[in-house]
């Protein structure tokens, strides 16, 4: 059975593979070698493998070559991108830099101005209580001449009544008579005189006392436009304060509070303006200069907040933003991450005092500052202190360098705010600051 099969094979090889031989001449010999249908068969499959396989080789290198060349060409694109994109933070940085030192110097402006418009009220108010006072002076004034001038009116009667009675008897012609009618005369007509003068005194204090109640009234509206001048910078100097504490998840009230507690002194222009009021109770602009002397209060007490609150940044050269606040692998990253270059100077992002300066597990280098109000930050993976424990620092100082220090993949700063011991999101502080500082 095999046999048949073999010789059906050999016969159908030998339609398309025809049995050769190949003749081997020498001088001597010569010598021939037989190649059978499937020997032919053998060396075709062998020689189109090989064949196959350089075709397939020189096909998966040309590939390779041109999907390499496709990678270095998307890489240098990345490259440019990742470039342009720095160009672009950095010059973003930079307008953000002016725009703060801007608003930093209306802010000193506009608090200048409010101190001169607060200098002008109280003198006003000054003006106004010696105006007030003048005016009452003027009408006791008046209402004594008033009475001096009726006294005289009847004192002058009464002389008249007394002098026609005398010249009766003068007509009898006793001499003692004529006497006691020129003294009469005499004192009618001093009284006349005095009676005259009180009048033109009264009329002068009538017109005295409207010139005083003018310049009340046009003290009054200068005292009202310095009002609405003085609560409009109020609510353009503290509107922004508050939103930045707000955006960054403190409580005003509670934050308003703490500093009060700190700073508890009193007396001076900012204490509440005290006026007379007879017994009753306190007139409108009283009432309105004490609630902008309370706004006044705020701004100076989120004055201070501000100052002790983590809202600038702590790197103020190039860097890339790595990593945020939240989840990250199934674990709970607590800070942010800015990577820049090796030793890149590493700012106090608020006053406060150093209460950590050395080694710490997976932070390596690790410095904690501890500000006003609960605050603490963190500074993570240093490659130098530039501070030490018990120090008290300011806001923009060198605090330390950029490192590698601790479980970290890279060159890079963690930075944490904590609140109370919970972590928050730093960006919230850092984004809420941008608007003010």
């Amino acid at each position: 059975m095999r046999t048949r099969l073999a010789i059906k094979m050999n016969a159908f090889l030998e339609r398309y593979f025809p049995e050769r031989r190949l003749f081997l001449r020498s001088e001597n010999d010569t010598r021939f070698i037989r190649l059978r249908p499937s020997t032919q068969v053998i060396v075709f499959l062998g020689g189109s493998g090989v064949v196959a396989w350089a075709i397939i080789a020189t096909a998966i290198l040309l590939m390779d070559s041109i999907g390499a060349g496709n990678f270095r060409e998307q890489a240098r694109r990345d490259q440019q991108t990742y470039e342009q994109r720095l160009n672009d933070l950095s010059d973003e940085r930079d307008a953000r830099t002016e725009e703060a030192l801007a608003a930093q110097d209306r802010f000193n402006s506009a608090l200048a101005q409010i101190s001169q418009m607060q200098s002008e009220l109280l003198s006003s108010e000054a003006r106004r209580r010696e105006l007030e006072t003048g005016i009452e002076v003027i009408q006791s004034t008046l209402r004594r001449t008033m009475k001096e001038r009726d006294l005289a009116r009847l004192e002058t009667d009464s002389l008249r009544n007394s002098a026609s009675g005398e010249s009766t008897l003068a007509a009898a012609g006793s001499q003692t008579g004529n006497d006691m009618v020129d003294a009469l005369a005499s004192a009618l007509e001093e009284t006349a005189a005095q009676r005259d003068e009180l009048i033109k005194n009264a009329e002068a204090a009538i017109q005295a006392e409207e010139e005083m109640r003018l310049e009340l009234a046009l003290m009054e509206e200068k005292n009202d436009r310095i009002f609405r001048q003085l609560e409009d910078a109020m609510t353009v100097s503290v509107a922004p304060l508050e939103k930045m504490f707000k955006s960054a998840g403190l409580d005003t009230d509670a934050l308003i509070n703490e500093v009060k507690r700190g700073y508890n002194g009193q007396g001076g222009p900012m204490m509440p303006l005290s006026f007379s009021t007879k017994g009753g109770e306190i007139d409108p602009e009283a009432q309105r200069a004490n609630r902008l002397l309370d706004r006044l209060d705020a701004l100076n007490t989120y004055r201070i907040a501000a100052e002790t609150a983590p809202f600038s940044h702590p790197i103020r050269s190039a860097y890339r933003f790595t990593s945020g606040f939240g989840s990250r692998w199934g674990r709970m990253h607590k800070g942010s991450d800015f990577a820049a270059r090796h030793g890149t100077p590493i700012y106090a992002t608020a006053d406060g005092v150093v209460i950590h300066a050395d080694w710490l597990s997976g932070y390596g280098r690790l410095i904690k500052i501890k500000h006003d109000f609960g605050i603490e930050t963190r500074y993570a993976h240093l490659s130098k202190f530039r501070v030490k424990k018990g120090q008290r620092v300011s806001r923009g100082d060198h605090i330390g360098d950029m490192g590698n220090s601790g479980r970290s993949t890279g060159t890079h700063l963690h930075y944490e705010i904590r609140l109370n011991g919970r972590a928050v999101n730093p960006m919230n502080f850092i984004k809420a600051g941008r608007d003010v500082f």
